[in-house]
């Protein structure tokens, strides 16, 4: 039997048509059965979470059946209460399946702690730079007598005398001795 015979032979054919029709039946199957497998067209709102705190994340995301996973702390925001989230990903408003992760940035409990720079024996214009650059703030600058006029004699926080090294919460305000010209 040829070739050209064999292909136009019935039985050919019929297996032919048979193979088209199971082929078409096990697509269409497999794209009825994603379709309820991935909840396709049913989306869940991602609601605001921010300025929430975990307690409070947790109890929204499990009513809204999401779940949540905390990244990371940032620098300290005093704009948001502490341990409150700053941001989310994918944010407020956005349409995501049920089950789905809702990533977190969370405020941390306060500003980090800096070492107090090396600022005696400098000018107060320096040590003001100095300070402003590890992320402290001078407070108040009091003189004493001494020769050295605008010269950092000392270092203050709260009334108490601090060393460099020290460590103190950042946007401390630090209180500056200088000498202010006289014997």
């Amino acid at each position: 039997m040829s070739l050209i015979k064999f292909v136009a032979s019935k039985s050919f054919l019929k297996q032919l048509g048979l193979a088209v029709v199971v082929l078409i039946l096990l697509v269409f199957g497999i794209m009825q059965w994603l379709k309820v497998s991935t909840n396709h067209g049913e989306y869940i709102e991602v609601p605001d979470l921010s300025k929430k705190t975990i307690n409070e994340v947790q109890q929204v995301l499990e009513d809204s059946n999401l779940n949540f996973v905390v990244l990371d702390s940032t620098n300290f925001n005093p704009a948001y209460p502490r341990y409150s989230v700053i941001e989310q990903n994918p944010p407020a408003g956005n349409k995501v399946k049920e089950g789905r992760k809702i990533y977190l940035t969370i405020n941390p409990s306060g500003y980090r702690k800096v070492s107090v720079p090396k600022v005696i024996q400098e000018t107060l214009r320096t040590a003001t730079s100095i300070i402003k650059a590890v992320g402290l703030e001078v407070g108040e600058v009091t003189y004493v007598d001494n020769i050295g006029k605008d010269m950092v004699l000392g270092v203050r926080f709260e009334g108490k005398d601090i060393q460099p090294g020290d460590l103190l919460p950042k946007k401390s305000k630090i209180d500056l001795v200088c000498g202010n010209g006289n014997k």
